[in-house]
């Protein structure tokens, strides 16, 4: 029997998706539906990653008459999921992996990729301090520190199989998913460049010719919070279906703008997902898929926590002005005040996809993924002290000032929003299948290119500042009075302003293969898989950048003279017209995986798996080349722009062991690994400055740590779940431009030793009106450190250890009319816990800021399916 169970798993057959003949449907129906039987059924297995247009089913699976009777019936959800690009179940899958089913995306609330903070164990996902929409995603202690259109991310986010590149708007909700699968490790393989940490699977659900269905979930809450998902499926004949889904949804921010401008923090979001599926032949399916997303928003705000201590060069003589003007306070604050009106923020994409599967013989299908994204992400961003101060102002609002009108002309400079763009073009084509009986396979090419930057045009505002009476203490002490009359009529101020436009062209093609094999020994319980990537990367960035500053005067307040700051006061910072840098790279990824079942509900697998990040090129680095000489501290780095970064490449060992006990109520998987970094990309701020960086390779680390994942249904209607990893990541060498070694500081600042997820899952009452069902979650991400600038400034920028309680309780499948409705009533955060999100320590008036998460919020869904 153990031997026929491994046969029917290699063996797929010649089947049609949307036509499987009644042994396979019902087989699939038992592998995705054996769950708790007071629970909804797991996701239905989405092929939009997978080759093969059929899915595996065991033999060992039981026929219909042996299901188990009502009070036999609690069992663990299984998953089917396509993380090695063929369905197969999580727990069949040696990788470690997360993998969240519709059910358990709505019990969590998890509509979009940054909701997965804190339910995916040893991931961190904050926000870029200058666009909320912009996360920045770490897996294992693998991510990146900075988010620039010319720097890629280090965890692969990909939607129905298609790559996105950059990291602006991924805080979109989706309309539709049906799945989200999180891969933890290099997957550089199979998914190519920029997994050196991991890939991020979502998996919208597709067309059904099968009949009319209709889905309707309405949301209120907390903060003005509103939102409406609908999603039709209509049947157009026997082979082709269309399926829409619309989103609109609107949320307030928790911090009060007392200030003009709008609120911190607020949203409103509108999107549209068209999906149609032709059956065109009995060998050929063609799936059309269009997204468009349209999100309004006012960025959330910095609040001070400290006063600055630390150097910001010429700033020095203007940051105890600042600091009057600016709020402080290590409580979360309810309200803050800009200065300059705060300006709307927004976010456009739009995506084609197209996927061509083609059944070529019983054991063989080729698929075609092709793709065109566009990306338009608008994103203005209030630095200041949060008083509301006109005369100190980090932002790139309208500037009137004497300095405005010398740098902008006779209305001063205006409201400057700056703007990412990009376009991406992606294919791939599949071929896979089985051979010789024993060898599953699958092999392809990939090719992608895009084109986008970053403009910040024309010359615009981005800080200004006055002299405090208090560097004249000298002078003032015999006459106090005298103080504010000087501070805000006579005294001198400084301004800058920028003018920027930074431009991309990136190609990658890739040849990709990997085989699994199972030889004729040990009952067929051993699976050798060999997996390659050939990767070849061709990057091109230009750079024109323009930063003047004024010292400007003014008499009770009417302008009287701005005066530009001589080049030879700002060292290290050079002019770019036009600058041009490229690069070529090449990678080779191999990955080895053995597995052997230790049973039919375990197994046990061993793997070596490697990946790189691209190169790239620091547009933060005021300096073109290394001929440019000394920067603003002083320092001959000798590199500049130009020069740029070379991957970093990642190599892992991980050790797993996935298994389910007492028909399926008990599950135990866990997963040992160790991990090493090679050319580490560091970036690192220029002492004394506020935004200047320098990026090299120079790091070499490890990652050691363990995951552990727990599940059990204790009795029928009550699931217990436990979620756990653990990391050990120590940056082992960084050398400065002396050759001493400074790892102390470059510690990883997304790598909590801790973090895990508890859960309740408790269906505690089941009658023939529906049920009801409470879901209770702890989440806890533990103490992670932050950016070190000097060692006088560690732990500024470090986040403490947190933890979150959340729950909802559901009435659920209640009849109404021809459908069924869900009635939820939810919260987050049920202690209003303050934590913060992410901290900087570079403001000329705060050495340490942060963005606050989410406080208490309640809420009531409610769901109606028709089908």
């Amino acid at each position: 029997m153990r031997n026929q169970g491994s046969a029917g798993r290699r063996s797929t057959g010649n089947v049609r998706v949307g036509a499987a003949p009644p042994t396979i449907a019902i087989g699939t129906v038992l592998a995705c539906c054996a769950g708790l039987h007071a629970a909804p059924a797991c996701a239905a297995e989405s092929d939009a990653d997978t080759p093969l247009p059929t899915i595996a089913v065991s033999v060992e699976a039981p026929p219909a008459e042996a299901l188990p009777r009502d009070d036999e019936a609690y069992q663990l959800e299984e998953i089917i999921v396509t993380a090695q690009r063929r369905a197969a179940s999580v727990q069949q899958t040696p990788i470690s992996m997360e993998a969240f089913s519709s059910d358990k995306l709505q019990q969590r609330g998890i509509d979009s990729v940054d909701d997965l903070a804190g339910n995916v164990p040893s991931m961190v996902i904050e926000p870029h301090p200058l666009s909320s929409t912009t996360l920045r995603i770490t897996i294992r202690g693998v991510g990146v520190t900075d988010a620039q259109v010319t720097q890629d991310p280090a965890v692969g986010i990909y939607l129905d199989g298609v790559y996105l590149a950059r990291s602006a708007g991924l805080a979109l909700d989706l309309a539709d998913l049906e799945r989200v699968e999180v891969l933890r490790g290099p997957q550089g393989a199979l998914y190519g460049r920029n997994t050196t940490g991991g890939a991020v699977n979502m998996i919208t659900r597709r067309p059904s010719v099968d009949g009319f269905a209709l889905s309707q979930a309405l949301t209120v809450g907390s903060r003005n919070q509103l939102s409406s998902k609908t999603s039709i499926n209509v049947p157009l004949g026997d082979t082709f279906a269309a399926k829409l889904a619309v989103l609109g949804a609107r949320r307030d921010g928790f911090v009060e703008n007392t200030g003009p401008g709008g609120d911190f923090g607020d949203r409103r979001e509108q999107a549209y997902r068209l999906d149609t599926r032709w059956l065109a032949t009995d060998a050929l399916n063609v799936d059309y898929s269009y997204d468009f997303s349209d999100l309004r928003y006012y960025n959330a705000f910095f609040q001070a926590i400290s006063p600055s201590d630390a150097p910001h060069g010429m700033a020095d003589l203007f940051k105890p002005y600042a600091q009057s003007e600016s709020v402080f306070s290590t409580r979360r604050l309810s309200s803050l005040a800009t200065g300059a009106p705060y300006a709307e923020s927004s976010a456009r994409i739009q995506g084609h996809t197209l996927v061509l599967t083609q059944t070529l013989g019983e054991q063989l299908s080729a698929k075609y993924i092709g793709s065109y994204r566009r990306l338009n992400d608008r994103q203005y961003a209030d630095l200041g002290g949060g008083g509301g101060s006109t005369g100190y102002r980090v932002d790139t609002q309208s500037y009137d000032g004497p300095a405005g009108i010398a740098a902008g002309g006779a209305d001063g400079t205006p409201l400057v929003i700056p703007e990412v763009y990009q376009r991406q073009w992606s294919h791939e084509l599949q071929l896979s299948g089985t051979v010789f009986e024993r060898v599953e396979f699958i092999v392809g090419a990939y090719t992608f290119s895009e084109k986008g930057g970053e403009r910040g045009g024309p010359t615009h505002h981005i800080f200004n500042t006055k002299l405090d009476p208090s560097q004249l203490n000298f002078a003032l002490d015999a006459v106090p009075g005298l103080r504010p009359l000087l501070r805000d009529t006579l005294l001198p101020g400084l301004a800058a302003f920028w003018d920027y436009d930074i431009g991309i062209d990136n190609e990658a093609t890739a040849l990709f293969g990997q085989l699994t094999w199972t030889p004729p020994i040990l009952d067929d319980d051993l699976r050798v898989t060999l997996g390659l990537r050939q990767s070849w990367d061709r990057r091109s960035a230009r750079k024109d950048f323009l930063q003047t500053q004024y010292i400007e005067g003014t008499v009770l307040g009417q302008g009287l003279i701005a005066l530009p700051v001589p080049q030879a006061l700002l060292p290290g910072v050079d002019e770019f017209d036009n600058v041009r840098a490229q690069r070529r790279d090449r990678n080779f990824a191999p990955t080895v995986n053995l597995q052997y079942d230790l049973s039919s509900s375990a197994t046990t697998y061993v793997s070596y798996a490697t990946a790189y990040k691209s190169g790239g090129f620091n547009t933060r680095d005021p300096q073109v080349s290394g001929a440019s000489g000394p920067a603003s501290d002083g320092t001959n780095y000798g590199f500049g722009f130009v020069d740029g970064f070379k991957p970093e490449t990642v190599r892992s060992l991980e050790t797993g062991l996935k298994s389910e006990w007492f028909q399926r109520r008990l599950r135990f998987n866990t997963a040992v690994f160790d991990t090493r970094y090679r050319d580490m990309q560091t970036n690192f701020m220029i002492p004394g400055t506020i935004s200047d960086t320098k990026s090299r390779n120079s790091g070499k680390a490890r990652i050691r740590g363990f995951e552990v994942e727990g599940g059990f249904a204790v009795t029928q209607g009550l699931i217990l779940g436990l979620q756990y990893a653990y990391l050990d990541a120590v940056v082992q060498e960084v050398l400065d431009i002396n050759g001493n070694n400074v790892a102390n500081l470059y510690p990883f600042i997304a790598a909590p030793p801790h973090s895990y997820v508890g859960t309740v899952d408790w269906t505690f009452l089941q009658r023939g009106w529906g049920n009801l069902r409470a879901y209770l979650s702890y989440q806890y991400v533990g103490d992670r450190q932050g950016f070190v600038i000097t060692e006088d400034k560690r732990g500024l920028t470090a986040i403490d250890g947190y933890g979150l309680y959340n729950a909802r309780i559901t009435a659920g499948e209640l009849p109404l009319g021809k459908g069924r409705l869900d009635l939820s009533a939810w919260g987050r955060n049920l202690a209003d816990r303050e934590y913060p999100l992410t901290a900087i320590d570079n403001l000329p008036h705060a050495d340490r800021a942060v963005i606050w998460g989410e406080p208490r919020a309640f809420g009531v869904d409610l769901i109606y399916r028709f089908q």
